[in-house]
């Protein structure tokens, strides 16, 4: 992918707030290189959102059986709460046709669950990771 450099910088963005919340400079989506990127575009699908020539949103997705897992929703910090992502929420459930979707977050990440929540997605389980993060599964049913 030829933006692939871009969206690394965006995700990069977008994950320092995490990092902060959870005091984990090192959370993965901070330390993958871009190599690794560009492999995983190349294995999933995904949208970005453009604004004013900007890459500022971006989602990306696999299809496992009938189930889209959605990953990487990630929105420019100053592009927050405009609907980049909802939207590209919306859109990945609707280009990955599948009957369900599922992803997650970490369980400090409030506005991220009240967005899935809203979304209609529905926590279907939990999963600690270490002492200091719990992955929060969430699900919603597409069609």
């Amino acid at each position: 992918m030829a933006d692939a450099g871009e969206v690394l910088t965006l995700q990069r963005a977008a994950y320092a707030t995490e990092a902060q919340l959870y005091g984990d400079p090192f959370l993965p989506p901070l330390v993958q290189s871009l190599e690794e990127l560009r492999d995983e575009l190349t294995s999933s699908d995904g949208l970005v959102g453009v604004a004013s020539g900007r890459i500022v949103a971006s989602v990306r997705w696999v299809v496992d059986s009938d189930v889209v897992r959605i990953g990487r929703l990630i929105v420019a910090p100053d592009q927050q709460r405009q609907g980049w992502g909802t939207r590209l929420l919306n859109l990945a459930e609707r280009e990955a046709g599948a009957r369900t979707a599922e992803l997650f977050t970490g369980h400090l990440s409030e506005g991220n669950i009240r967005l899935y929540q809203r979304e209609g997605y529905v926590e279907s389980r939990r999963e600690r990771i270490n002492d200091d993060l719990e992955f929060v599964y969430l699900t919603k049913p597409l069609r």
